[in-house]
Order: structure tokens, then sequence, then C-alpha cells
């Protein structure tokens, strides 16, 4: 039916095509100002010119009389006497043949427009093509139903909501890396599309979906339903207690009907045709090599976070993650109750011996509990830690017995990765080398002191006589001093200019505790033995000295 339609609706067009370009051609002749000489000399110059066809750039001429015929319809009948009619083509094939294909395929709807013909060729000797017949059914709408004879199903369009109100969750089998097959387990926000639960692993086991869960829910929230599939990890006890500790209903589709779950299919498809393209296992060619599943998910998360979270949506108008936190950030999961969510429990009667045992390890527990059906609650990674329930009510702990088994036969994980080749790159050096930039940064031109400005500051040479043990330059209010106890307690020398007493003056009165605490200083350095003894020469060149 579709197709006949489409057909027709081209036909149409085309026809409509004809007409604009009649139009276009005797527009200015339908002039009503023109002179019936004027108007002819239009025509006949009209008539003489090449003119682009309706349909591409191919010339095209027309004659006079048609150009006359073509003024004479639209004066009669306006622009619809211009479009062409469409061509009716007497149908070549019997009715009497289209009526019995009719009832065979109305008898079988399984039956196809090949064995329709194949049928009529048998009982008749002859039978049209099976194109013709093919057209034949469209146009009736027999290829729409069933093979049972029952019309097509039909699915509603569905959305969430709200953020959080609905996960649906699927797997993905990608690339090999690391020689194994990598598989991703996704769980996508139904109203905003946004991915809240990602993981690359190597198996489509419960331990992967618990890694991938316990993540998304610690960040996202937790979700009033979750929608999977009937995959064996979906219906693993573990995510069933997981989802009734949570408190989230766990829906599983229909078998053989997988269109409840197309969005996250829709998702897989953008996967494979943005991020899988650009996945190579080689490294050398096109592509980004991925050598290992630590890697691969590192990539992975930048993509969702860079790419796919920031850009708009087509079916929602927005980007996922600002649709997501368009009604606030969601509570994240407590983490006690996170902690709970994910231990698994299994079933066992207490024996008369007060024992119980799980996975060939054997394990004592309060002897009320003999005879009763109790739930151990632990972590599938370490079968030593057990908690008992019974009757919902926590009933003490299980204590080892006899241990053979520390891991839960299901609690397989993904092979560590190889050893890293080393990057080079020393992390203390660039450490070292960006604070040596730093403290060459600290130094600041624009405050250095005009070099044609007199300076406060002590020279080079002044600083230099003060190593030597030269006296230091004057300060700002004008007096010299030396921070040398030993110096000050000699005294300044004769004719000192920092002795700024004038010549006969008396001396200030004296400080005797400070007269005594240079006498001291001076007595120690006069019996250092360490410092070497002047020769006499010397001694009696230096009049300070022999004083």
């Amino acid at each position: 039916m579709s197709e006949e339609h489409d057909q027709d609706t081209a036909r149409r067009t085309r026809a409509r095509e004809v007409g604009l370009f009649r139009y276009g051609l005797i527009s200015d002749a339908l002039d009503p100002a023109l002179s019936t000489k004027q108007r002819g000399r239009l025509i006949r110059a009209l008539a003489a010119q090449t003119h682009p066809g309706p349909f591409g750039p191919a010339p095209v001429r027309v004659s006079r009389a048609s150009l006359d015929r073509w003024i004479r319809a639209y004066r009669a009948g306006g622009f619809a006497a211009l479009v062409p009619a469409p061509r009716r083509l007497a149908p070549q094939t019997p009715r009497e043949v289209l009526e019995l294909a009719v009832a065979l395929k109305t008898e079988a709807p399984g039956r196809t427009a090949a064995q329709v013909a194949v049928v009529l060729a048998a009982h008749a000797g002859w039978a049209p093509s099976p194109r013709t017949l093919q057209r034949h059914f469209a146009a009736l709408g027999l290829n729409r139903w069933r093979p049972e004879g029952t019309p097509p199903a039909v699915f509603g369009r569905f959305e969430a909501d709200q953020p959080n109100a609905r996960w649906v969750g699927d797997a993905l089998h990608g690339p090999h890396v690391a020689g194994r097959k990598a598989i991703l387990i996704a769980f996508l926000d139904d109203h905003s599309r946004a991915v809240v639960a990602a993981r690359w692993g190597h198996a489509e086991t419960a331990v992967a979906l618990r890694e991938t869960l316990r993540v998304g829910l610690a960040t996202r929230g937790c979700p009033a339903q979750c929608y999977v599939d009937n995959g064996s990890m979906f219906i693993d006890a573990g995510l069933r207690r997981a989802c009734a500790v949570l408190g989230t209903k766990l829906t599983h589709s229909q078998p053989g009907r997988p269109a409840g779950r197309g969005k996250i299919e829709r998702f897989f498809k953008t996967v494979r045709d943005q991020f899988l393209v650009e996945i190579t296992d080689r490294a050398e060619g096109a592509g980004s090599p991925v050598s290992s599943l630590a890697e691969l998910n590192a990539l992975f998360t930048a993509w969702v976070e860079q790419v796919y979270h920031r850009r708009v949506h087509s079916e929602t108008g927005m980007a996922p993650l600002a649709r997501y936190l368009a009604a606030g950030p969601p509570a994240p999961t407590p983490a006690e109750l996170l902690h709970e969510a994910f231990r698994w429990g299994e079933w066992r009667t207490v024996t008369k011996t007060a024992t119980v045992s799980l996975h060939g390890n054997l394990y004592e527990v309060d002897p009320a509990l003999a005879g009763a059906r109790v739930e151990l609650v632990f972590d599938p990674f370490d079968l030593t830690d057990i908690d008992v329930r019974h009757h919902g009510r926590a009933a003490g702990r299980a204590v080892p017995f006899q241990i053979g088994r520390h891991v839960h036969p299901k609690a397989h994980t993904d092979p560590a990765p190889a050893a890293a080749t080393p990057t080079g790159i020393d992390y203390l050096r660039l450490v070292e080398d960006r604070h040596t930039r730093s403290l060459g940064e600290r130094l600041h031109y624009a405050r250095l002191a005009d070099p044609t400005q007199p300076s406060e500051l002590p020279t080079a040479s002044q600083a230099a006589g003060a190593v030597a043990g030269q006296d230091p330059p004057r300060d700002r209010d004008g007096p010299a001093y030396s921070a040398d106890p030993l110096t000050l307690a000699e005294g300044p020398p004769a004719g000192d200019p920092a002795d700024d007493r004038a010549p006969g003056s008396a001396s200030p009165d004296p400080d005797a505790a400070l007269d005594a605490e240079l006498a001291s200083f001076a007595a120690l350095r006069r019996t250092d033995p360490t410092e070497p003894a002047a020769d006499h020469d010397s001694a009696a060149a230096d009049p300070e000295e022999t004083r």
C-alpha cells in the first residue's frame, strides 16, 4: 500500500513540475495589455529559443502551436489545466488471476509472492511475475499480516515521567581486548537517557553485574524499577535479593520481544558507531589502541561524560545529563544499605549438631536453631564472615568449623592487568623543576629600584668590605655600627669618622655593666688558644695590637 502511494505521489509531483514549466514559458504572453501582434512576436521568439527542461538542464524546444494551446488552456481552466493528467495504464493481468492470488495469500498468510506465483503456475500453467503479485498484495495491505493470520502487533511508546523512575539494563558484546572478548554491562535512565552505570568486563556474570550496579547506585541514587531481559545474570538470586533490599521493582521483558528495551539498544548502536569504531587492538593504524580493560573503561568513561552526556538528544531535545539533573542531583544510596544489598544469601537447614554447610565449608551456629531453616548472608569474596538470619531477624554469626573454600564458586573477577611498561616519567623531578621555576618567578623586575636614582641599599663593594673585616656602611641615621661584640669591646680606632664627638669633649657617662661585658669579650679574645700568635715585628708595627 505504501509503495503504491509513493508511486502515485511521484507521478503527481512530476506532473506539477511540468505544469510549472509550461506556466513559466507563457507567463509573459498572458499579459492582457499586449496586442495581438505583440503577443505573436513574443510567441515566435519563445518558439525559436531553447529552454532548460523541467527535470534538468537538458535543453527543450517548444513549438508555437504548443505555446498557443497552453495559453488557451490557462485562460479556460487556470493553472490546473496546464498540469498533465497522470497516465492510466490498463491492467495486463486478468482479474481472475489476481483474485485467485489474493485467495491463496489469504488462506495461508505465510506464503510469499514468489510462492503464490509457483502455486498459480502449477495450477493454471501460467502466473504473473512475483513482483506484480507483491505490488498487488501491498496495495491491498496483505503484507502486514503475520504468518498465522493475525494483524501485526502494536507497540506503544513509553517514557518514565522523572529521573530514576526506571533503569533499563542490557549487555553489549564488543571488541577483543587482551585476547578475550570485552562485554559492556550498562544501565540507562529511561527518562533522560543518561548512562547511570556502565562497565566493561570479560564475562556476563552475577559478579560483573554486582560491580557495575554498585558504582551506579552509589553515585546516581536508587531507581524505583529496574527493567532487564532474561539473561542468566539478570535472573540470578543475587540481583533479586539486592532489589528486594533496596526496594526496587525488578521487571523482566517477555522472551522474544526486545522492543521494550529499544532505548538502550539505540544507545548501544551509538556506542558502536561513535566509540567502538575508534578503538583498535593494533598499535599501528587508525584509532586508539587498547591493551587492557582498565584502559578501555577509562576511555569509555571519558567519552560518556564529555561527549554523550553533553550532546543534545534527538528525542528529548536536551542533553542527557542536563535532563537527569534538571530536578536536582539525586540522593546517593547510603553505604550501609548498599553493603547489605550486595551481600548474597542462601538458605540452609541447621543439623542436629548445630552446624550448617555452605559450598563444602562447615559452620557452627546457635544450638537453639537446630532443625530450623535459616538464611546465610555473606560476601561472595569472603566465606569466613557469615551472618545467620531466622525469620528475617539476626540470629548470630556462623563460626567457621571446617573451611576449604574462601570464595564463592561464582565469584570470578577479571584477571589482573599485565605489568605496565615504564613510561620514563620521573614525577619527583618534574615537581622539582616546577619548584625551581616558581622560585625564579618570585623575582619581580618591576619592583627593582631605578638605577638612575640613589639607592639606600649597600653597594657590592661595601658588602665585600664588610665580608673582608671592614666596618659595615652607615645606616640611615648616619653613624656607623658593628655587630661584632669583640670589635665593640676594643672601641673605635683613633680618627674614626664614626666617632662624631667633638675633640676635647668629655666622654659620656660610662655604663658599668656594659663596660664589664665588653671587657670580658676582650679578655676572651686575648686568651683564645686557637688564635695564632703574632710575631714581634708585626706587633711593633701595629700600635693598636701592641696596646
